[in-house]
């Protein structure tokens, strides 16, 4: 149970830490935040609780994979969010992402890349 909970806070000390530069500077905050630091901690995770190495290289994979299709929400949302207000700006890019990356995972299912 402590392992767990040391994962959590861990977890959650990050997300929080964001914010807080965030809320300073939207550069730094922007930065940190496309580090792949929840992803780096996961691989962690996997590595430290001895999960074969293939499981690990597949987490690192995908993520790259569904990566992709989500960054033109990026685009999106700063365009969207004067017009519409945050929530349904929020609701709207989740729904265009989901969207576009079923599409993408069409796309790419040619070259053996199952992401669905």
């Amino acid at each position: 149970m402590t392992w767990l909970m040391t994962k959590y806070f861990l977890t959650a000390l990050v997300v929080v830490v964001v914010s807080e530069l965030a809320k300073r500077s939207d550069k730094i905050g922007g930065f940190v935040a496309v580090l792949p630091l929840v992803t780096l901690l996961t691989l962690i995770w996997l590595y430290l609780e001895q999960q074969p190495q293939e499981k690990i290289a597949n987490h690192a994979w995908y993520t790259f994979w569904y990566v992709v299709p989500t960054l033109p929400m990026f685009l999106l949302f700063p365009v969207l969010l004067p017009k519409l207000g945050f929530w349904l700006t929020l609701i709207v890019c989740v729904a265009f992402t989901v969207i576009f990356f079923s599409l993408f995972a069409l796309l790419v299912k040619p070259w053996g890349i199952k992401l669905l």
